[in-house]
């Protein structure tokens, strides 16, 4: 298997970012590979694709499936597993928000919490556990956001998503709206 150049940078690119959001170089290019392809993969073709050990192709296909980034499924008259990604690129989103909010933000919060049950010892406490307070709350609020993404319609994800750089405008006529609203009610 034989990538082209344009598909090669990709990769490329893929597996150097994926070092920095924390898998490692081979994860993130057996992704791009899958990712790219118009059919399912098995090792052996990703293993020819990418110059890389076959057991390097299977514990980055098992990191993949346990991020739920990639599905495994059998062809007809073949024993071997081949691999894919979801077609939508915004479903690959939300898993990848999913995942990261289950693996990073979650034990933070759980931390933070059963540190905020303590009680400060004292002035120095104090100031470390108002400052672990706000952390906690701004972490709370995304952990909810998150959680509504979820759960949000593909298509009014998208809408939001469309919106850009109307949402700081879009909040600055409903503050304009607000004291409108309230001296209506007050009537």
């Amino acid at each position: 298997m034989k990538l082209s150049e344009t598909k090669q940078d990709f990769v490329l690119h893929f597996g150097e970012m994926g070092s920095r959001w924390g898998i490692n170089r081979t994860v993130g290019q057996i992704y791009a590979v899958l990712y790219l392809s118009d059919e399912p993969l098995n090792a052996e073709q990703l293993t020819e694709a990418l110059g890389v050990s076959r057991s390097n192709v299977s514990m980055g296909l098992k990191e993949l499936q346990a991020w739920r980034l990639v599905k495994s499924q059998h062809l007809p008259g073949d024993r071997r597993d081949y691999f894919s990604t979801p077609d939508d690129v915004l479903e690959i989103a939300l898993t990848l928000v999913e995942e990261r909010r289950k693996r990073e933000l979650d034990p933070t919060l759980t931390l933070l919490r059963d540190t905020l049950m303590k009680s400060p010892g004292d002035a120095s406490d104090e100031h470390a556990h108002q400052r672990m307070q706000d952390m906690c709350d701004l972490m709370e609020q995304v952990s909810r956001w998150s959680h509504d993404l979820q759960r949000l319609s593909p298509d009014n994800l998208r809408r939001l998503l469309q919106l850009g750089s109307a949402v700081p405008t879009l909040l600055d006529l409903k503050d304009k709206l607000t004291p409108v609203k309230r001296q209506q009610t007050k009537r």
